[in-house]
């Protein structure tokens, strides 16, 4: 069964996603969430989803305010308006394909899908300017790096205990490392990267500044890599297996973990557990950093309750769940087993 066909099927699907939206406001959180890097649980979003998206304006203008957009001329506004109503019917079909999470309005309503992969995800994909937005990354696609510097920052804090802030930007700047295996995969600042290439970079260079000696800027930019200021070497990394299970006891023994997925659903995602009926598991466009676990993501449609993965993501505070997002566990959902790695880092 593909997406489209699921789309044809939304009218009967629509009644669960009634029931799934009243289930998501109204289940409590699991109090025993195992996460690593941190020792906060994620409150319940008491979020509903509108059901009229006939008055797409009003809501466009609502959402201009509270993300400070601004377009040069009519019009672009009317362009992004139009593309605003289509992610508002895309937010619906989300929902009903996910009804365990909570799908709207995000501050990426205003993109069309391939502006947003090619300007938030940079797995695989290119740059993008479309002006300021609330994120960490910015429009630059450099998912890689902040997933890269996010399971090193972890590494070295569970080995010395001492939480560092890593710098992204010289990733981007000066990481020009190919796969070995595909020599059309390089690591290419905003147009994409892969993790397992900037540890090879940071092997070869001799480690890895942080941010306060090499700030981001959001763009590509000369080398400015200093050997006299590197915080933290990389010794090694290695692949983690699909099994789940393994990767679980990884993200324990080792600290957060760096992983691709499929952010198919991501766009449109503000909280609950994301588990979709169908995600594509080949396609991985977005490097996260697997932070943590739960046991008690509430799945109407998979019977009852079941285990999550918790997921820092590189869109900022205002995007999810306060800048993560929770997927179902078990099920390989979104590739989420397919790219994991761990990376170990030299003591010194």
């Amino acid at each position: 069964m593909n997406r489209a066909v699921l789309k044809c099927a939304l009218r009967v699907v629509m009644l669960t996603f009634a029931l799934a939206i009243t289930a998501t406001a109204t289940v409590d959180q699991d109090p025993k969430i195992v996460q690593v890097t941190e020792n906060h649980i994620f409150p319940a979003r008491k979020i509903g989803v509108p059901n009229n998206v006939l008055n797409a304006e009003k809501r466009f203008q609502s959402f201009m305010e509270k993300y400070g957009k601004e377009y040069r001329s009519r019009e672009e506004y009317l362009h992004r308006l139009g593309i605003f109503a289509k992610n508002l019917v895309r937010a619906a079909e989300n929902q009903a394909l996910d009804p365990t999470a909570v799908h709207g309005v995000t501050q990426f309503s205003d993109l069309d899908e391939e502006e947003f992969e090619r300007a938030f995800m940079g797995l695989r994909g290119g740059g993008g300017e479309f002006g300021p937005l609330l994120t960490m990354q910015g429009t630059c696609g450099s998912c890689w790096a902040f997933s890269t510097t996010g399971s090193i920052e972890g590494a070295h804090f569970t080995a010395t205990g001492k939480l560092l802030n890593l710098s992204e930007q010289q990733l981007v700047d000066c990481d020009h490392t190919c796969d070995p295996k595909d020599k059309t995969a390089c690591n290419n600042g905003c147009s994409g990267g892969l993790m397992t290439n900037a540890y090879k970079y940071l092997m070869e260079a001799g480690g890895l500044q942080e941010e306060s000696s090499y700030p981001y800027t959001g763009k590509k930019d000369e080398c400015k890599f200093d050997p006299n200021k590197v915080a933290v070497k990389v010794a090694n990394f290695t692949n983690i297996p699909v099994d789940e299970k393994q990767i679980a006891a990884n993200l324990v023994q080792h600290g957060p973990l760096a992983v691709g997925l499929n952010a198919v659903f991501m766009q449109t995602y503000i909280g609950g557990v994301s588990c979709p009926l169908i995600c594509g598991k080949k396609w991985l466009n977005h490097g996260v950093l697997l932070v943590g676990y739960g046991s008690k993501g509430y799945s109407i449609l998979r019977f009852g309750y079941k285990p999550y993965w918790i997921i820092k993501n590189s869109w900022g505070k205002h995007w999810g769940e306060h800048g993560y997002y929770r997927l179902c566990r078990g099920h390989g959902m979104c590739g989420i087993n397919t790219m994991v790695s761990a990376v170990m880092t030299q003591l010194s």
